[in-house]
């Protein structure tokens, strides 16, 4: 699938956490957002955003992280762009708190909000006409662990079957991790190929494959989550 006519799209990495953060910009109106952006590569994305003579507007998180502490606070102080997490969030530092179907405007592009609880209750889904950015609900063979932060694998497979399987097969994946090397998928591949939520697997099946995980905790939660809830300061 092509890139859509005047869109840019740049996707960055961060490597302590493999936190991918999504560039959008409008070529005509230069009008930008940001999905995702860690505070340890903040530097980096505002020089990107200034070298590709862009103007950000919105600076939107998929979650709540227990991973990284997010840039919008901070990129929100330097610049005039707003932030924006889903409804479920509670975040009282965010400009505005996305619900189902709310859609963000960027020139002449715009991304629709899809609630997709069960990884945390603050999941949302961002789509475009040709893409969808999954957070940690859908990764590439993977989705996000339903352990803890009010995590439900029941809500995580309904959620992905009903807001995102839902798409056009074709839809491009571009998820907030990848721990492999792997860049995007596309919502037929994973339909298929996804060892956990794909494949026909049922209900039961998905609730049994997250309850054996038994994974340790992300190395930065208990500094993470609070200071994510101050959009990435913390709060005393």
């Amino acid at each position: 699938m092509g890139e859509k006519m005047g869109l840019i799209f740049q996707q960055l990495f961060e490597k302590e956490s493999s936190t991918y953060t999504y560039l959008l910009g409008c070529e005509k109106t230069r009008e930008a957002v940001l999905i995702d952006p860690v505070i340890e590569t903040i530097e980096r994305d505002l020089k990107l955003v200034s070298e590709l003579g862009l103007r950000l507007i919105y600076v939107l998180d998929t979650h709540i992280h227990a991973d990284h502490i997010t840039a919008a606070g901070e990129i929100r102080r330097r610049t005039s762009a707003k932030t924006a997490v889903s409804e479920g969030a509670q975040v009282e530092c965010m400009d505005l708190a996305l619900g189902d179907g709310d859609v963000i405007r960027f020139g002449e592009f715009e991304i629709t909000a899809r609630k997709t609880p069960g990884h945390t209750d603050s999941c949302i889904c961002f789509v475009m006409s040709d893409r969808v950015f999954t957070g940690d609900t859908l990764l590439i063979r993977g989705c996000g662990r339903t352990d803890f932060q009010q995590g439900s694998a029941e809500k995580l497979f309904e959620s992905v079957h009903t807001k995102l399987f839902t798409l056009p097969p074709e839809t491009l994946v571009y998820p907030a991790h990848d721990y492999n090397g792997l860049t995007s998928s596309t919502i037929a591949a994973e339909m298929k190929w996804n060892p956990r939520l794909g494949g026909g697997n049922s209900k039961e099946t998905f609730v049994k494959i997250m309850s054996e995980l038994k994974l340790a905790n992300p190395k930065k939660i208990h500094e993470a989550v609070p200071a994510n809830l101050g959009c990435g300061t913390r709060r005393d």
